[in-house]
């Protein structure tokens, strides 16, 4: 991945076999994925419990879930723990419950992922 405008990772991949824009965020625990976007995905999210997470805007309700399976490159992996926050993102936020499962090199504007088995 090459890093976009403001240094941050930015890519295409696929969550549950539909696509996403997803940005790699290291500080994130999980995958969280707006209510909105979690939608248009065709992800039923409203009957997974509802628990309160810590956002950069302070503590939010959010659904919990487990995704079937998010795809980057060539990689697919399954099971990936999640939530699905009501507020509106321009991304899908790649959190180390995804991340966790690779080492993660970086070179100055690149960013590769390799899969730890």
């Amino acid at each position: 991945m090459t890093a976009g405008s403001g240094g941050h990772f930015v890519t295409s991949g696929q969550i549950n076999g539909q696509t996403a824009r997803l940005l790699v965020d290291t500080g994130a625990s999980v995958v969280v994925i707006s209510a909105a976007t979690a939608t248009q995905l065709g992800i039923n999210f409203k009957n997974g419990p509802q628990i309160r997470i810590s956002t950069a805007n302070g503590v939010a309700m959010a659904w919990q879930l487990r995704l079937d399976s998010i795809r980057v490159g060539g990689v697919t992996v399954f099971g990936v723990d999640g939530v699905v926050s009501p507020e509106p993102m321009p991304y899908v936020l790649l959190g180390n419950s995804f991340l966790g499962r690779f080492q993660m090199t970086r070179e100055n504007d690149q960013m590769t992922l390799s899969r730890r088995f």
